[in-house]
């Protein structure tokens, strides 16, 4: 592992490296591992309500199979929508008043929102609070900017890999959390216990949490006004295709996460288990995806991140093409498996290499457009699956979305030869 950070960063990166003074980061290793705990917390609680939400509708005076599923993709979509508008804005005031209050925010007002959920009265109030924990909430992605900006370079894509893995764990825990525990204490005593979980983040996060802030030069009297965030940035072309990579890259997962349970029910019998393996073929994703990312985000410390970037886009892209051929289940949920180990590397490398691009005064507000990006990922893909699955077959989803990993590579590739022609001109 080399100790120099100044030359290797500029590598690494694709990019040349912000004239920020690096400082020490003594507390890296224990903030990593708080905001490890807040991210898989919340992760759980933001996924636990899945088996059980049609059921808790109905409890709130939802009837019939249509209402239950239109109200059910309103309630899961609406904390996705706000998010995503939300997270600039987070990230600026990260940038202006620092990392760590915004997660004691995030976690703070996620811990309140979850329990009251827990009371809610009829479907539009959960929905209301479904919209307010997007607001207030992102945790997951403050503890991305955080991490990111408070790690030595040289170890940020093994600390981002792990954060990521254990917000994906959560993500896989929580439907199966969400689906044992309300038969044992209720579904509202469900949504206090994961308030109250994520309140034990909040106070980790108040008293174990240590930023390093930067060194702000003084104003001298009569300075011209501060530069609005992207005049700040030397050369945004790795940023804005970062940005389109992210976006790629959630837009193509998601289109083929609608159709996975119709998907299956070719494949199996009439009558067979078809929500079982749906499950377990998403679970099998998410698996690799924990079980990856760490060691990639470490491969790419060494070999550089576009590269990363560049040859999961590829191997996932080679991935979807069997899926739309596969003749049992088990193929499938193989193949799933392997194509979350190739995309793990993926979010964790992008946000490097947009640290890695910016100065650190305006790392937060850039990775909270990054975050905003892949929201809209996030609600475009469902809607672009279903749309291309109705019309043009199941199979066709999977071949779209193949072609959109590839656009991503070459967007990455492009923007890898653009940093590297910049870094061998500023090095004449």
């Amino acid at each position: 592992m080399p100790t120099d950070t100044a030359a290797p960063a500029i590598a690494r990166s694709g990019a040349p490296s912000p004239s920020d003074t690096a400082p020490d980061f003594p507390h890296w290793q224990r903030n990593l591992y708080v905001c490890l705990f807040g991210s898989f917390s919340t992760g759980v609680a933001m996924t636990l309500l899945l088996p059980f939400l049609p059921l808790y509708l109905e409890q709130l005076g939802v009837q019939g199979h249509a209402a239950l599923a239109q109200w059910s993709g309103l309630a899961f979509a609406a904390t996705f929508l706000s998010a995503g508008l939300a997270a600039p804005l987070w990230g600026r005031m990260a940038d202006r008043y620092g990392r760590k209050l915004m997660l004691i925010r995030a976690s703070l007002g996620m811990a309140i929102t979850m329990a009251l959920i827990g009371v809610v009265a009829n479907a539009w109030q959960l929905v209301a609070l479904r919209l307010v924990a997007g607001l207030v909430g992102g945790y997951a992605s403050g503890s991305m900017v955080l991490v990111a900006t408070q790690t030595p370079k040289e170890r940020t894509g093994w600390a981002l890999g792990t954060l990521s893995s254990g917000f994906m764990a959560g993500n896989l825990l929580g439907p199966l959390v969400g689906g044992s525990l309300p038969p044992l204490i209720g579904i509202r005593a469900t949504f206090f216990l994961a308030g109250g979980v994520i309140f034990i983040a909040f106070l980790a996060t108040c008293f174990l949490i240590r930023e390093t802030r930067p060194v702000r030069a003084p104003v001298a009297a009569g300075a011209a006004p501060a530069r609005s965030l992207w005049a700040q940035i030397p050369d945004r072309r790795p940023v804005l295709a970062m940005l389109l990579t992210g976006l790629l890259l959630t837009l193509a997962h998601m289109s083929v996460e609608p159709i996975i349970t119709v998907y299956i029910a070719q494949l199996l019998p009439p009558g067979g288990p078809v929500t079982w393996y749906a499950g377990l073929a998403m679970s099998a994703g998410a698996l690799g995806n924990i079980l990856a990312a760490p060691r990639l985000g470490k491969l790419a410390d060494r070999v550089g991140y576009h590269r990363v970037i560049v040859a999961c886009l590829l191997t996932a892209a080679v991935l979807l093409l069997p899926q739309a051929f596969v003749t049992n289940v088990w193929q499938l949920v193989g193949l799933r498996f392997l194509m979350g180990a190739a995309l793990a590397g993926l979010l964790p490398c992008i946000t490097s290499v947009i640290r890695h691009s910016v100065p650190a005064a305006v790392a937060g507000g850039v990775l909270g457009y990054a975050t905003s990006s892949q929201y809209a990922g996030q609600v475009a893909g469902p809607l672009l699956g279903g749309l291309v699955g109705g019309h043009i077959g199941m199979r066709a989803v999977f071949l779209a979305t193949s072609a959109l990993m590839v656009l991503g590579a070459v967007v990455a590739a492009r923007s890898a030869r653009q940093s590297a022609a910049v870094t061998n001109e500023i090095g004449r």
